[in-house]
């Protein structure tokens, strides 16, 4: 069944105006549970952060947390069970008069009382952490070259203003930065001591913000340095005295980069996620390791360990003396929770489904933390913390969805070198042998991870509410499936992977209650890399849809903000040329006959605009129909609310005019 496409209560309106469940965190004791979630605000033009408080016991409804207002956001319990959160809310001075300028502070929410500011910097801050046993936080904030606090930084803020000037010099640093323009500011670590005054722990680099965290007894931080254009691939873990700031010691390792640090609690080691970069020589693993502190040592804590290349921020036992570690990670289509002991045994926890933000109880035999599927929203959820392949109990929170315009199942097949293959396969209601649906192929982003959860970024179900099956395919370079599945896609973005998603659509295809004459792809960043490669070597999809998709790699080299991550893999275009040839679409642009949508943030700096123009610009002088979605004020991902309606109401025409052959309906406000 076809559904009307001008229904005001379509499914992507849903979608767009849906509130979101992001985070849980657990209080010291275990008591309360706080999640956060973003909700669209009165007016619908944008997303905003309110925090409710779960029931642990799932007995109780949730509520909006006491004392919060619209826009608190990154909840933390400090040791005494106060609940801290970041927040721009309006606030005066000792003297009653309004701070200018300050940015996001950090604020103090009893559970009886008025909100408290407990700190403040100049422009704001970035993040924040707590010692689970001592009053001591730590945060990130910018410091401009040359000052070294807060004042002198805040002078210097006004002096540029008040001439103003705005300019930055790069030197040794990359002029962007994750999605947004680096400098002249610099992100530091501070702690902030008992009396108030905050201690400069030491800069986190230019290349973006570091992770940090604090020793159980507040006496350590423990931060990333990012590296400067010397090292690009590899990163620094700084682990210094939180009191006067003097560096304790710190761990490195030549093409790794370090992140998600958590400290054990007796303190003695520092527990973290390390990433071996991809090349063009070596593929990407991910691993959980260990630094002891009084040796140096560094231990790999999942050695043997082969589901998948990316283990997520690894839990620690809250008791001293207990090396128990819980994480997440990719596994055939879901993110199962894990449990390694202490003798490196490790243990899958969950059946089904795609876990995130994990805490444990003071006692450690319960696990809280968000579960989601491919059909179905984060929802909060309780585990006990040692039973295999367990089912969730699930509690009353924010952020459930009704069911899903379709059902959802599998496809397998093998690669063309024999490695088993698989992809989720969402079919629209009615879709039979009689009356079989059009199949759009929407290739993940990444390269390295996989469709293994709920995902607000290109999801299946608007098209599925439309009448389109759709196949979510796992090719070459996911995770979830072993390293054998990167070694397969090393070095070759537009190799493998591309096979893999053909072979997959065949696949599919072979099912009486699909149509292979009325066939789409549309893929998001590396899914929309794919979607310009396929243009260029097929013609069997009679739609194809590019957003925030590499189309010149040789351009795409010089202008992203991952310039150095992609050159290590790709190398230089004058002396590596054939890697170029081999993987860049635009070399084959006088190939294309298939009509494309693209889609691109006027503010991406993964993917710059740049490579979209030069797309449409080769599809205008080739002749070959297209359009062309370009949204100035987005990023690498659309997400102002009604630019998302927008984004799926124009794809979903698009398809309807050339593979079901109706009319083209112009959305409105374009």
């Amino acid at each position: 069944m076809i559904h009307d496409p001008n229904d005001a209560t379509s499914f992507h309106d849903r979608l767009a105006a849906h509130s979101r469940l992001t985070d849980l965190t657990l209080a010291p004791d275990g008591a309360r549970l706080i999640a956060s979630v973003r909700s669209i605000n009165d007016a619908g033009t944008r997303h905003v952060w309110k925090l409710w408080e779960i029931d642990p016991s799932g007995e109780g409804d949730s509520r909006l947390v006491a004392g919060t207002v619209q826009g608190d956001f990154a909840p933390t319990f400090a040791a005494d069970g106060t609940l801290l959160v970041l927040s721009d809310r309006e606030n005066t001075d000792s003297t009653g008069e309004k701070r200018d300028g300050q940015g996001v502070s950090l604020w103090a929410l009893p559970e009886h009382g008025e909100a408290k500011q407990i700190a403040h910097h100049p422009g704001g801050m970035a993040d924040f952490t707590v010692a689970r046993y001592a009053d001591t936080i730590a945060y990130t904030a910018d410091l401009l070259p040359g000052t070294a606090d807060a004042e002198t930084y805040a002078e210097s803020r006004r002096e540029r203003e008040n001439a103003m000037v705005n300019a930055v010099l790069y030197g040794d640093v990359a002029a962007c930065g994750s999605g947004a323009a680096l400098g002249p500011d610099e992100p530091h670590t501070f702690v902030q001591r008992s009396d108030g005054t905050p201690v400069n722990a030491g800069s986190q680099g230019l290349e973006g913000i570091g992770d940090m965290a604090l020793s159980p007894d507040g006496s350590l931080v423990a931060y990333t340095r990012s590296a400067t254009g010397h090292a690009p691939d590899t990163n620094t873990v700084v682990v210094a005295d939180a009191a006067t700031g003097a560096r304790h010691s710190t761990f490195s390792r030549p093409g790794h980069q370090y992140y998600r640090l958590e400290f054990t609690a007796d303190g003695s080691a520092l527990v973290c996620q390390r990433q071996r970069e991809e090349t063009y020589d070596t593929e990407w693993r991910v691993t959980l390791v260990a630094f002891d502190l009084a040796s140096g040592e560094e231990t790999d804590l999942l050695p043997e360990f082969d589901n998948w290349p990316w283990p997520g921020r690894p839990v620690l036992a809250p008791t001293p003396g207990d090396a128990t570690v819980w994480f997440t990670g990719d596994e055939q289509g879901h993110c199962p929770v894990f449990r390694r002991d202490a003798d490196g045994t490790i243990t899958r926890l969950t059946a089904s489904g795609a876990y995130s933000s994990l805490s444990v109880t003071p006692d450690g035999s319960t696990l809280y933390a968000l579960r989601s599927t491919i059909d179905g929203p984060p929802q909060a959820v309780r585990l006990d913390a040692v039973t295999p392949d367990q089912h969730p109990t699930f509690l009353k929170a924010p952020g459930g969805l009704d069911s899903p315009p379709g059902t959802l199942t599998e496809v397998h097949v093998r690669a063309d070198d024999g490695f088993p293959l698989r992809a989720w396969l969402v079919l629209p209601e009615g879709a039979s042998s009689d009356h079989p649906a059009p199949l759009v192929v929407i290739p993940h982003g990444g390269p390295q991870t996989s469709w293994s959860a709920w995902t607000w970024v290109w999801n299946p179900w608007p098209f599925a509410a439309r009448g389109y099956a759709v196949l979510l395919p796992d090719p070459a370079l996911s995770t979830g499936y072993g390293q054998r599945m990167q070694e397969r896609g090393r070095g070759q973005h537009g190799g493998r992977p591309y096979r893999d998603v053909i072979a997959l659509t065949d696949a599919a295809l072979a099912r009486d209650d699909l149509d292979a004459t009325r066939t789409a792809l549309a893929g998001w960043s590396y899914g929309g890399y794919l979607a310009n490669r396929a243009a260029t070597l097929t013609d069997r999809f009679k739609a194809i849809v590019s957003a925030a998709g590499m189309w010149n790699l040789e351009a795409f080299q010089i202008e992203t903000d991952l310039h150095a991550y992609f050159r290590e893999i790709f190398g230089d275009p004058r002396t590596r040329r054939e890697r170029y040839e081999a993987n860049s679409p635009h070399f084959d642009a006088a190939k294309m006959t298939t009509p494309m949508l693209i889609v691109h943030g006027g503010k991406d700096h993964r993917v710059p605009v740049g490579q979209a123009l030069g797309l449409h610009s080769d599809l205008r002088r080739l002749g070959v129909p297209v359009r062309f979605l370009h949204f100035p004020d987005e990023g690498h991902i659309i997400g102002a609310p009604n630019h998302i309606r927008l984004m799926y109401e124009t794809v979903l025409n698009f398809l309807d005019h050339h593979v079901l052959d109706q009319e083209w309906r112009r959305p409105a406000m374009v």
